[in-house]
């Protein structure tokens, strides 16, 4: 039985650790082919914004189920200083530090479900689900 991992992010070595983690947890559920690629990079541009953002948070990584699917449930939150604009942050292309600004557009592409919850001073909370096929 697969259980709930919490893991500290306060840098990129707990990037990778994250992503490694969610890569191993998908690859148990019994994720196959790319998939538990596209969910170990979608983990990555969370977690990166949570370095880059907010300097410490929190990925965890959760078992799911609905009926009869299953799935993994990444959640990446931190109290950091929140998102002003988040229909500008999920625009592609948009970055507020000369990236390319594809990390939170890209990482809702990668996954199934994908929730944003920002409040300024306060921190944000982003939920994204990879369903099994």
């Amino acid at each position: 039985m697969l259980t709930e991992t919490h893991v500290p992010v306060m840098s990129a070595a707990d990037i990778v650790t994250a992503r490694q983690k969610g890569r191993v947890m998908a690859l148990e559920m019994g994720f196959d082919g790319a998939d538990p690629t596209l969910i170990a990079a979608a983990i990555s541009e969370v977690s990166r914004n949570i370095v880059e953002y907010a300097k410490r948070g929190e990925v965890i990584l959760q078992p799911r189920r609905n009926g009869t699917r299953s799935g993994l449930c990444v959640v990446a939150r931190d109290q950091g200083p929140g998102i002003p604009d988040l229909a500008r942050a999920l625009q592609y292309g948009y970055s507020t530090r000369k990236g390319l600004g594809v990390g939170l557009p890209g990482a809702k592409m990668l996954m199934d479900e994908f929730e944003i919850a920002s409040k300024i001073g306060e921190g944000t909370t982003i939920t994204m689900i990879k369903w099994l096929r």
